[in-house]
């Protein structure tokens, strides 16, 4: 079941998405938090400052990704922040929940490789140096 996903410009709500799967009898439920991270392979200098970016229909991505992994047996909850985030700040939220640990654990890592990798958002990059840089502009949209 498709519990939520949301493109959303406001903090994100590990509370809620824990309350949107679960059920009596879900014994499991996996929860992944990104955050911002203060260094990338790809920066000179520290990382500040993240901005995302999203596609105008990137929530109907996020609802296909999902849908493609939906099965009765499991709920999920995943939403992508939009805006700038300081370091520490959550981008993503993905909770999974299931009868057993494994299907939660298996689906929440789909899920958030397949946001990941298929979602069409992009981050303006800001570094202590003042400089910036642009991650994801490749990714083209179906």
């Amino acid at each position: 079941m498709i519990a939520l996903t949301a493109i959303s410009d406001v903090d994100l709500d590990v509370a809620a998405h824990i309350a949107a799967v679960a059920a009596p009898d879900a014994g499991a439920v996996a929860v992944f938090v990104g955050t911002v991270r203060d260094n990338d392979p790809d920066a000179v200098g520290r990382v500040t400052e993240l901005e995302y970016s999203a596609h105008p229909d990137a929530e109907r991505y996020l609802r296909d990704i999902v849908t493609s992994l939906d099965r009765p047996d499991v709920r999920i909850a995943v939403s992508h922040r939009v805006g700038s985030l300081p370091v520490g700040g959550v981008a993503i939220v993905a909770t999974v929940s299931s009868v057993h640990r494994a299907e939660a654990f298996d689906v929440n890592r789909e899920v958030v490789e397949r946001v990941k990798a298929e979602l069409p958002m992009w981050k303006k990059q800001f570094e202590s140096d003042g400089s910036h840089t642009w991650v994801g502009l490749g990714r083209v949209t179906k």
